[in-house]
């Protein structure tokens, strides 16, 4: 079994015998774990040990829904497969015996069902693909996550990994394979959103007997986890991506620098890689073509900063991370001063699908500059959080109230943050916005790696700038004084604003410190550092004045700006309140209305939880 055109006939034979088995399988991407899926494997397994059932169990990443985590799939011969949410141990174990053993679907729990891999559709249960979740999804980079084991190369190989490879190795030129990547135009998926084909292309022409190709796994975006879960669920499309572009590139060491915080990422990444190796896809001599490709991860700290190509090359050379003067370009000096490409997790993920299915049909989705699909993690307050892969251009409003289910609680939709720390904060009035890497700039906001934190009426936007300042700060690396001292002064601004102790000309300041440092700071994450202060400023101007001249938080947020009354009409005088409070701020006799002493009161909202009545006012 030479060929791995053999291989993958045997692979695929052996899936074809699991079908004819009943097998469960349990979600554990971090997602799933956190959310119980290690109890819900235990007791399932325990079960079919103890009765001695002929069930097999496999695990895999996440499938995405996250709003339903614990999910756990049965594949029973003869019936569609069939998705379950909200598991437990205990009705995890219903599901075994009622569906499992006895063909007897559990509606209640039943989330979707895939007619495909089954007889006759369940008339009950809805299909996975007309799901409001998923209608309006394209899976490309994210198609095997939820779907295959992560560490059965195997499976990977059956479901047509490597074939890019092989294609590559054995047909392909090099600048042929730059050629096909730059006519799908893929662009970056890590922020910036470079042409990835023209970055290849200037690491190829780059003079050098040594080079390297760097994945930048470090994923630092707050409500970012879209790199972490292909990293769980995928790990070989990354490193068949890798591998492609080290060939393209003339390359034969990679580097993947994953954040330590992921800790099941890199152990899979570990085992793909020995995998890869042991089947002669990575490593010395791939399928007999004479190219090598040695693969190592470097696990980072966990700074920011270190999402900054150049800082990220620094940090896997042993440096403190922090950025380098650009030019040169890690093209022309990168990794220990060779020609170096950097590419993120996603955009790597693309590769071995747009090698084997070819640039056009990478290039008939998405808009004229903006081609392909986005993976975009749903977080905030929306229905349904989690990973959602779309074609480029849908709409904002499409994403949040389509596919995320609307907004938590009937509520109003505020703003939605895209980007990160260095995107910014759309309003209501953009919702019919495409996502395209132009567009998005053009509202003062970005692409970047697609964390997409979603917020309602109760959001104060002044808080949401000064949290992300907050984070840029202390994130930055201090090389550069316009970052080091400059997001420092905008803080201290804000602090001020939210405290009640704003000026007028606070506002002026703070736009001019923001023009100031997007234009001189080192790196890219410094010049967008002041993104959400600008964004806030342009379309939620009138709560920074309501904060500065009439002392009010509209959203009720800031501390120093409520006060706390009690509505007599509702309170009966029940004394709850008055039980809890720390300072004694409240009086009353029972059974009569209370009220707070405002200048003993120190807002620590300990009576608002407590009252049953709703009759604590904060405003």
């Amino acid at each position: 079994m030479n060929s791995l055109a053999e291989k993958r006939k045997t692979y695929q034979d052996q899936l074809a015998a699991k079908a004819k088995k009943t097998v469960i399988v349990v979600g554990l991407g971090t997602c799933g774990i956190a959310a119980g899926g290690e109890k819900i494997w235990s007791a399932i397994k325990g079960e079919i040990n103890n009765k001695k059932l002929d069930i097999e169990m496999v695990y895999s990443g996440c499938v995405g829904m996250c709003y339903k985590e614990p999910i756990i799939e049965v594949h029973k011969p003869g019936m569609p497969r069939v998705i379950y949410g909200d598991v437990n141990p205990e009705n995890a174990l219903q599901i075994l015996q009622d569906h499992a053993v006895n063909g007897k679907v559990v509606n209640d729990l039943a989330v979707a069902q895939d007619p495909k891999e089954g007889a006759a559709k369940l008339p009950d249960v809805p299909v996975l693909n007309e799901l409001p979740f998923y209608k309006k999804q394209v899976k490309t980079a994210i198609a095997k996550c939820g779907v295959i084991n992560p560490d059965s190369i195997e499976e990977y190989i059956a479901f047509g990994g490597y074939e890019a490879l092989e294609k590559v190795l054995t047909g392909m030129s090099q600048v042929e394979v730059i050629d096909e990547v730059k006519k799908s135009g893929l662009r970056g998926r890590g922020g910036g959103g470079f042409s990835t084909g023209l970055k290849w292309e200037f690491a190829n022409k780059a003079q050098g007997d040594k080079k390297y190709v760097v994945c930048n796994a470090d994923e630092g975006d707050p409500g970012a986890f879209m790199d972490r879960s292909v990293l769980e669920g995928d790990p070989h499309a990354v490193l068949e991506g890798m591998a492609i572009c080290g060939y393209s590139i003339g390359a034969d060491e990679g580097y993947i620098y994953c954040r330590a915080e992921y800790p099941l990422a890199i152990k899979r990444l570990e085992t793909a890689i020995a995998r890869g190796e042991e089947a002669g896809l990575l490593g010395k001599n791939i399928l007999g073509t004479g190219f090598n490709f040695k693969l190592k991860i470097k696990a980072g700290a966990g700074a920011f900063v270190c999402g900054e190509e150049t800082a990220l090359i620094n940090s896997i050379e042993g440096k403190r991370g922090m950025p380098r003067v650009r030019p040169p370009f890690p093209a022309q000096s990168g990794l220990w001063a060779k020609p170096t490409n950097n590419n993120n997790v996603e955009t790597y993920a693309n590769i071995p699908n747009i090698i084997r299915q070819g640039s056009s049909w990478f290039a008939s989705m998405g808009t004229e500059k903006s081609k392909g699909s986005k993976v975009f993690a749903l977080t905030g307050k929306v229905n349904r959080t989690g990973l959602a892969e779309v074609p480029v251009g849908i709409t904002i409003r499409e994403i949040i109230f389509e596919i995320a289910g609307g907004i938590q609680d009937n509520k109003k939709f505020k703003a939605v943050q895209i980007g990160g720390p260095s995107g910014g904060c759309i309003p209501e009035e953009h919702l019919d916005t495409p996502v395209d890497y132009d567009s998005l700039i053009a509202l003062g906001a970005m692409m970047g790696s697609g964390g997409l934190v979603v917020m309602d009426e109760t959001t104060c936007m002044v808080d949401v700038a000064r949290f992300f300042l907050n984070f840029t700060k202390n994130e930055s690396c201090g090389k550069c004084t316009p970052c080091r001292e400059g997001t420092k002064r905008m803080l201290e601004i804000l602090e001020t604003i939210c405290a009640g102790k704003g000026k007028p000309e606070d506002i002026t300041t703070l736009e001019r410190l923001s023009t100031v440092i997007k234009s001189t700071a080192l790196c890219g994450l410094g010049q967008t550092a002041p993104n959400p202060v600008l964004a806030t400023l342009k379309y939620f101007r009138s709560e920074y004045e309501d904060h500065i001249f009439n002392k009010k938080c509209p959203a009720g947020v800031c501390n120093a700006l409520l006060e706390y009354k009690i509505d007599a009409e509702k309170c009966k005088g029940c004394g709850s309140c008055k039980k809890v409070c720390p300072v004694e701020a409240i009086s009353g006799e029972k059974k009569q209305p209370h009220e707070i002493d405002t200048s003993k009161c120190i807002k620590c909202g300990s009576c608002i939880e407590k009252c049953k009545l709703d009759a604590i006012i904060r405003g």
